[in-house]
């Protein structure tokens, strides 16, 4: 079927993670089984624009967010570029869609001050987890990562010497991202601990049982320290790589750089970070104009 022909070329020549290539196939398969009860229709290269905004009508209804909706009629989108390229169908369903509106959601970041009250706090104890967790937050901070970059970061991407660590990306793209000797230090105090503790892992972040960490896991040592300097309601490692691009833009970094750093693929994805500059652009007017 075009379908699952689609899948693997996502998969084994677009190189998506498997997040990304379970959401694709969710989208494809909930529009299929809706084309079958809704129109009594199997077949997806017989599919007309219609049928696709009846789709697109009846998520609405169900409530779905404008984003949700988006985000699969981008999937569909793909999907028919795909059969087209592949000469299975002659015109996409999709030229005449036009996705609903979405309200633009700035990035929630944690202010600069409460991050470094945070990492020169006591509050992480001592041992070979007090270690590991601070770490975590000092490597989300410091380099503005994915969380599926951090737990797959090996004890070989590290070059204590150049004080750069080599990060396997979406699609995996690998970028060197530079760290400061403030998490060198950290880095070879965690390397210590982690050898007097017969922890051997190639992976750089571990369990207490020699393990590779694991996602979940993250999510609570984030959301746990984070709730001790902020009073946000998302306290998730997405918050510390929006923490770390806006702090970089507050102090002067360019857009380009970040988006080096952030292994965005467009530019678009770094503006938004723009909209969190206030403070930096309210420090330079009371700066230069003559009345403030």
């Amino acid at each position: 079927m075009p379908k699952f022909k689609f899948y693997k070329y996502l998969e084994f020549e677009k190189r998506f993670s498997k997040h990304t290539l379970i959401s694709y196939k969710t989208d494809i398969e909930q529009f299929h089984t809706f084309l079958e009860k809704a129109f009594d229709l199997t077949d997806l290269l017989k599919v007309k624009h219609q049928f696709v905004r009846t789709w697109v009508v009846n998520l609405m209804n169900q409530g779905l967010s404008a984003k949700s909706v988006n985000r699969k009629i981008s999937s569909l989108r793909s999907f028919y570029k795909f059969l087209k390229r592949q000469g299975l169908i002659s015109e996409t369903p999709m030229t005449k869609i036009t996705p609903p509106k979405q309200s633009k959601r700035l990035p929630v970041f944690v202010e600069k001050s409460s991050m470094l009250q945070l990492l020169d706090s006591e509050e992480f104890g001592e041992g070979f987890v007090a270690e590991r967790d601070r770490l975590i937050i000092e490597l989300l901070y410091s380099l503005g990562i994915r969380l599926s970059e951090l737990i797959n970061i090996k004890e070989s991407d590290i070059n204590y010497q150049n004080n750069a660590i080599k990060v396997l990306g979406k699609r995996n793209k690998e970028r060197i991202i530079p760290f400061t000797m403030e998490l060198n230090k950290s880095l070879m105090k965690y390397k210590e601990t982690k050898t007097k503790n017969n922890l051997t892992k190639e992976f750089l972040l571990c369990t207490e049982n020699n393990k590779k960490l694991y996602e979940k896991l993250v999510y609570r040592v984030v959301n746990h320290y984070l709730s001790f300097v902020s009073t946000l309601t998302k306290k998730s490692p997405h918050v510390l790589r929006h923490t770390f691009a806006t702090h970089m833009l507050n102090n002067g970094a360019d857009l380009n750089s970040i988006k080096e750093l952030l292994g965005h693929a467009n530019l678009s994805a770094t503006e938004v970070y723009t909209h969190n500059t206030f403070d930096k652009l309210k420090s330079i007017y009371k700066q230069a104009h003559p009345r403030a």
